[in-house]
């Protein structure tokens, strides 16, 4: 092997471990509530469903896992980003009106605030749930413990992870080959248990099942949640990494712990309580508490941090509203801190918790966010199958077709759980897309309604001139949404000062479908008319606009300004309504309204100094 090649494979087993704390802690932890869940829904533990069972769960991974997403999602990226966003946008919905495409992109996007929530609920209340087993006079303290460490997670969020997240890959590592020596153990005291490998057990357990087997795949499919971090997470580590990691450690770790699972069953172990535990020596049981309990806080921070991320995708994309984003440290721009769903996610996290009480409670509210986000996932993928690798339509039906069939199915079994739970993620996953859909409606019109008799440069600068409007020293920025004319704002600045800088800059801020834009590609700048400068930025949806760096970058490409001594001016817009009946329709304009008076301010937002800025406020119909 090559110096250069013994480096490369060096580099991505480091950054393997790492994506070991951040992607695979979701799916990392399901073996602590999977297999009991699915017993429970069983009603038995004859050796024919012990072993139907088990060969779900491993052959669910396999389709999953390790053929849908680390075979074919993790394929198709956007410049190196994954997720279902960066699909989204992948697929052109920027450029082209595909409203179907958009609304399965949201929805999924939104369900994964459903996940989010539950997610840090169900994994402590599963890991602390093992008290009973290891020290039963406990078992009253495991929901009081649940609502303490889930509030001290939260609340640590501001502070950042940076420093802490460097022993999440070692810890989860850990974790990993705890499980898999754990399910030695236990297929030692049943080999039989291996036969669960033939795929022919899930399907003679699914075909003789009846509706009982149908419905047992809503608890089979908790053994995926989390598989969809595979992909979503594909821009922080790169694809090899992740797939190195699955294939080496997790995949097998989580194979053998659901065998030996199994295995006790099949000799005798009873099946009351956390079988997970029941695999582990009495002696050991509460260190295996400790470091079942710290696995699951740091996948409950995986999705927490996961969430941030995406809402700051959102926010770029223009279908969300612009919420304080925190950068926590300078070693990572995945490292951010977004206060508003922190506390949100708080609030809805621990009242998951109090109100169901238990892991097995909770577990009929799980899988249906996680699947139907799977189901988006996989329509988004038959179009990337044809418009990006430009297969034949008969191969994409096959291989979409039968992932959908599969999503479907588990779809389908966790509707079931609707009226137990699962209603949960789907209302908040509701009212997330409720309010991307506001914020868009929102936006589009008040860019509409400002577009509406643009004015010339020309006519607008010759207007100057007639009026005898006063040319102050200086430059004026300013921000606007319309290229190549007269910004709105400005037209009202001049009406009622009667003066304007000598030096204007009409400054357009664009989000590419691309996570980042090189910084070459970054500037588009013309003078159109004398002194007056039109540009264009365009940022990726991944990056923040820093408005102070973009006017420094503007003056090395010769526009004559000097950054410090500049002025902006910025829109303070109140939403008013149309007064000739065209305008959007009032419950969206209301709630628009609220969500405009309660966003950050945009000049926080782009990290414009608050002493160089002149905030004019107008009203906008729309």
């Amino acid at each position: 092997m090559t110096e250069a090649a013994t480096t490369s494979l060096k580099k991505s087993a480091l950054l393997g471990v790492g994506a070991l704390g951040v992607v695979f802690g979701d799916i990392g932890t399901s073996p602590l509530y999977t297999f009991k869940t699915v017993l429970d829904m069983t009603g038995g533990n004859t050796p024919a469903t012990i072993l139907g069972v088990i060969s779900l769960l491993i052959w669910t991974l396999i389709i999953i896992t390790s053929v849908k997403y680390a075979g074919f999602a993790m394929r198709i990226d956007n410049d190196g980003e994954g997720g279902i966003l960066a699909l989204m946008a992948l697929l052109g919905v920027k450029r082209r009106k595909r409203p179907l495409i958009v609304a399965a992109g949201l929805f999924g996007a939104a369900l994964i605030y459903g996940d989010g929530a539950i997610t840090p609920a169900i994994s402590v209340l599963s890991a602390l749930e093992g008290l009973h087993i290891a020290a039963p006079s406990l078992q009253h303290y495991v929901l009081p413990l649940t609502v303490l460490i889930l509030l001290a997670l939260f609340a640590f969020q501001p502070m950042g992870t940076a420093r802490i997240g460097r022993l999440f890959g070692p810890i989860m590592a850990l974790w990993f080959l705890t499980m898999a020596v754990l399910g030695v153990w236990g297929i030692a005291k049943h080999p039989g248990i291996l036969w669960a490998l033939n795929p022919y057990y899930a399907f003679h357990y699914l075909l003789n099942g009846g509706s009982g087997g149908f419905l047992v795949l809503g608890g089979v499919f908790l053994c995926v949640t989390g598989a969809e971090a595979l992909y979503a997470d594909m821009g922080h580590f790169g694809a090899g990494p992740i797939k190195l990691a699955w294939s080496t450690l997790v995949f097998p770790s989580l194979v053998l712990n659901y065998a030996g699972q199994g295995a006790i069953v099949l000799a005798g172990a009873p099946i009351e309580g956390n079988i997970f535990y029941r695999l582990c020596p009495a002696t050991l049981t509460l260190p295996l508490i400790v470091l079942s309990t710290v696995a699951t806080i740091i996948a409950s921070q995986s999705i927490i941090t996961g969430a941030f991320s995406m809402t700051r995708q959102a926010i770029q994309l223009g279908w969300m509203p612009r919420l304080k984003v925190s950068q926590t440290s300078e070693e990572g721009y995945g490292q951010i801190y977004v206060g508003a769903v922190n506390w949100l996610l708080m609030l809805v996290t621990i009242a998951l918790a109090l109100g169901f009480g238990k892991s097995d409670n909770l577990a009929g509210a799980y899988g249906i966010a996680v699947s139907a986000t799977m189901l988006m996932t996989t329509a988004l993928l038959f179009i990337a199958m044809r418009e990006i690798w430009r297969w034949p339509m008969p191969a994409c039906v096959a291989v979409a077709g039968a992932f959908f069939v599969v999503d479907a199915s588990f779809f389908a079994s966790n509707m079931v759980k609707l009226l137990e739970g699962g209603y949960v993620p789907l209302l908040l996953a509701a009212l997330v897309y409720l309010v991307m859909y506001i914020w868009h409606r929102g936006v589009v019109a008040v860019a509409a309604r400002s577009g509406e008799d643009p004015m010339p440069v020309d006519v607008f600068l010759d207007e100057l001139t007639r009026a005898g409007v006063v040319r102050v020293p200086g430059t004026a920025v300013f921000l606007t949404r319309a290229k190549a004319i007269t910004p709105p704002v400005m037209q009202w600045y001049v009406k009622h000062s009667k003066s304007l800088h000598k030096r204007v800059l009409a400054v357009t801020l664009e989000i590419a479908s691309t996570p980042w834009v090189a910084p070459r590609n970054r500037l588009s700048m013309a003078e159109i008319g004398p002194n007056f400068w039109s540009i264009t930025a365009s940022f990726g949806f991944m990056e923040r606009p820093d408005m102070p760096a973009l006017m420094t970058q503007i003056a090395t490409h010769g526009c004559p300004i000097q950054p410090n001594e500049l002025t902006y001016f910025v829109g303070m817009e109140k939403i008013v309504a149309r007064e000739d009946g065209r305008g959007i329709p009032r419950w969206i304009r209301v709630l628009y309204a609220m969500l405009l008076r309660n966003c950050a301010r945009v000049t926080d937002y782009l990290k414009i100094p608050a002493y160089q800025v002149v905030d004019i406020g107008r009203q906008i119909s729309i």
